[in-house]
C-alpha cells in the first residue's frame, strides 16, 4: 500500500518532528502518482515500472506481500494508462466460493444453474474496454484457470449457459502474495496461464526494505486520521520513528496504519503518542529486522502471536484479521500457505 499526501517536511527540533504544516509534496518519479508516498529508491523502481507498462495494454503480475499496496499499483496502472476513462473492475478471487467465481468472471444466463433467476453480466463483461483488476489470482480453482487462459489469449468467451461467444477488449492485472511458479511446480497452478500472466511483473517491496519512507507515510497517517478524528497533531517524537524503522512491519503499510490510528486514539494532546512499546515487548522475535529470519518466520510467528491473542477466531472485530489489519479471506489464504495449524492445546483452550 502505498499513498501520498502533502506532507510536513520540517526537522526535529528537541527531539521531536513537527507535522502540521499540509503543503509539503513528497516527488515521486513523475506527478503522476498523487496517492503514492515515499523516496527510497525500491519504491522509485517500481513507480518507474509502472510508467513504463501503463500505456501498453500488456497483462501485468504485481506481487508482493500482503499489505504492500498491489490493489494501489493497479489502480495507478489503470488511471496512467489510455483507458482510464473506461471502467477499472476488481475481483477478489479468494472472497468468492470457488463454486460462483465462473459466474462473477464470465456471467450466466436465466435457468444456467439453480437459483440463476435471471441473466448476470460477468466481471470481464462490465470491465470492456478498461481494465480488470484480479486479486488474489492464486486461489483461482485449477479447473477455472483454462478458460481465463482462453479469455486472456483471445479475448472471448461463453456465459455460463449460453453458446453465444461474447468479444471483449479488457486490460487484465493480476495480483498474489503467493509463490506462483512454486505452485506452477507442485501442479496447482497451469503454467500456460502462469506465463501468460507473467508477461510484465511488478515486485512491491516491504516495507522492512524502504524504512526511509517510514517517516513519510507516519505523517500522512497522521494527517488522514487527524481529519477524520477532528484531532491536530503537532509533534511526532523522532525516538518513536526510529523504533518504527527498526521494526520489520510484517503487516507491511497496512500494519504501519493501524498502529498510527491507535495512536490518534491515544493521544489526547498535540504530540502523537505512538505505543512503540508494542513493537519493543513483540520485537525480540518476530519484528526486529536482522537479515537473517525467513520471510515465512516474518510472516508466520506474528500471525501465530495474533491467532493466540484471539483464542484463534478469525472474523469480527476482535478476531486476528481485524487486529492484522487484513481481509478475513486474505488471513485466511496466508494461514493455508503457511501451514499453519491452531495447537492441541488451543482446541481445548477455556475462553
Amino acid at each position: 500500500m502505498y499513498v501520498s499526501r502533502s506532507s510536513d517536511e520540517v526537522g526535529g527540533i528537541g527531539g521531536t518532528t513537527r507535522a502540521s504544516v499540509p503543503h509539503v509534496q513528497e516527488v515521486p518519479p513523475s506527478n503522476n502518482f498523487e496517492h503514492v508516498v515515499g523516496q527510497s529508491a525500491a519504491l522509485h523502481r517500481v513507480l518507474r515500472q509502472v510508467e513504463t507498462v501503463a500505456t501498453t495494454d500488456a497483462t501485468v503480475l504485481v506481487l508482493g506481500e500482503t499489505g504492500t499496496g498491489k490493489e494501489l499499483m493497479a489502480r495507478a496502472i489503470h488511471d496512467l494508462s489510455n483507458r482510464r476513462d473506461r471502467p477499472f473492475v476488481k475481483v477478489n478471487c479468494a472472497a468468492i466460493p470457488s463454486g460462483l467465481l465462473e459466474s462473477e468472471l464470465f456471467g450466466h444466463e436465466r435457468g444456467a444453474f439453480t437459483g440463476a433467476i435471471g441473466q448476470k453480466l460477468g466481471r470481464f463483461e462490465v470491465a470492456n474496454g478498461g481494465t480488470l483488476f484480479l486479486d488474489e489470482i492464486g486461489d483461482i480453482p485449477l479447473e477455472l484457470q483454462a478458460k481465463l487462459l482462453r479469455v486472456l489469449q483471445e479475448q472471448e468467451f461463453e456465459r455460463l449457459g449460453s453458446s453465444r461467444t461474447i468479444k471483449v477488449d479488457v486490460r487484465v492485472v493480476a495480483a498474489t502474495n503467493r509463490d506462483l511458479l512454486g505452485m506452477v511446480h507442485e501442479h496447482r497452478f497451469r503454467d500456460d496461464l502462469y506465463y501468460r500472466l507473467n508477461v510484465f511483473p511488478i515486485h512491491l517491496p516491504p516495507l522492512r526494505e524502504r524504512p526511509e519512507d517510514i517517516p513519510a507515510l507516519v505523517r500522512y497517517f497522521v494527517d488522514r486520521f487527524a481529519q477524520r478524528m477532528r484531532r491536530r497533531i503537532e509533534v511526532i517524537p523522532d525516538e518513536a520513528l526510529e523504533t518504527m524503522q527498526r521494526w520489520a512491519w510484517p503487516g507491511n503499510v497496512r500494519e504501519l496504519a493501524n498502529l498510527i490510528e491507535r495512536a490518534m486514539i491515544l493521544s489526547p494532546g498535540p504530540r502523537l503518542e505512538i505505543p512503540v512499546a508494542e513493537l519493543e515487548h513483540t520485537g525480540s522475535r518476530a519484528g526486529r529486522w536482522n537479515g537473517t529470519a525467513t520471510l515465512v518466520q516474518l510472516e508466520r510467528e506474528p500471525i501465530l502471536r495474533v491467532l493466540e491473542e484471539a483464542n484463534w477466531l478469525i472474523a469480527g472485530p476482535r478476531g486476528a484479521a481485524a487486529r492484522l489489519g487484513m481481509k478475513r479471506t486474505t488471513l485466511q489464504s496466508l494461514i493455508k500457505r503457511l501451514e499453519i495449524t491452531r495447537p492441541v492445546r488451543s482446541l481445548y483452550a477455556v475462553s
